[in-house]
């Protein structure tokens, strides 16, 4: 399967869905998708964990992809899938990839059977977060897959696990390490990956394309500076329980004037104190000091 344009070196925010209570916030999630639209990302990745595509209704997944579809009309998207069905869902949308919430039944037969539908990513993630730890034979034989085009890897807080796969896929040159490491995205890239779908790119989506064009085209000195910025900015918002970073995510939108600040409910996370959104506000407004700025 050849990569599809644009995603090397490119970013591919996942994209989380601004709730008021358990209504979607149409108002805020087409905000949000024409904000997104202004940046130079190499795509989007809806129903995916961090926009809680198993738990959106049918009729909310159709939405969401529908509002990201026409503001992204030329941009790939990807979709984060558990069946065929969704991957039907996910096709008669006008999404361009699955990616395939990871399964402990015959998943090389999984993802062959998605593969009919669209091209996949794999997707490789820590068990906590309902990952499969796949062994690397398993991996191997995915990654042969004629229709899977790469794996996403987020492990949190593992960089031997993500060492070890990094190695694996010198065994396959043609498909495409992506990190999904919010805590170490900028250790990840000189590990081998070689683009980035990562729930912290939802937000401060500008600093995150340019460390990774900072890596792409040698410029080191930048690369390290936007690492650092990234890695203060995840270590507010991934932090335990790790379940509210989508919450978080939301609230660095609002701090960040994209939704409005009654659009940030998860349904589905963790209640989270006042005082974590106030350190969220604080973290992005130290991102966004000129000293820290993109150049």
């Amino acid at each position: 399967m050849p990569l599809t344009p644009g995603w090397e070196w490119g970013l591919i925010p996942a994209v989380p869905v601004p709730f008021r209570g358990r209504v979607l916030a149409e108002d805020a999630l087409q905000a949000y998708a024409t904000w997104m639209a202004g940046h130079q990302v190499a795509g989007v990745a809806v129903w995916a964990h961090t926009g809680r595509g198993p738990h959106l209704s049918s009729e909310q997944r159709r939405r969401v992809l529908a509002v990201w579809r026409g503001a992204l009309p030329m941009s790939p998207i990807v979709a984060g899938v558990t069946s065929v069905q969704m991957a039907a869902e996910a096709k008669a949308g006008g999404a361009n990839a699955l990616l395939a919430f990871p399964q402990a039944d015959d998943p090389v037969g999984y993802h062959a059977a998605l593969g009919r539908e669209l091209p996949v990513i794999a997707f490789y993630l820590y068990e906590a977060a309902g990952g499969v730890a796949y062994d690397n034979q398993t991996l191997h034989a995915i990654l042969a897959l004629p229709s899977v085009m790469g794996i996403k890897v987020a492990t949190l807080d593992s960089v031997v696990t993500f060492q070890r796969i990094a190695g694996l896929m010198r065994h396959h040159p043609d498909k495409l390490l992506i990190t999904g490491e919010d805590r170490f995205l900028g250790y990840s890239l000189t590990m081998g990956a070689r683009a980035a779908l990562i729930g912290m790119g939802a937000a401060l989506t500008d600093l995150q394309v340019a460390l990774m064009e900072s890596f792409r085209s040698g410029d080191f000195g930048r690369f390290v500076r936007l690492s650092g910025v990234c890695d203060r900015f995840a270590s507010a918002t991934f932090i335990p329980p790790m379940e509210g970073y989508v919450r978080r995510m939301l609230w660095a939108l609002a701090a960040d004037g994209v939704i409005p600040d009654d659009t940030c409910d998860d349904p589905w996370g963790p209640s989270l104190p006042p005082s974590e959104r106030d350190a969220v506000r604080s973290a992005v407004r130290e991102a966004r000091t000129p000293r820290l700025a993109p150049a």
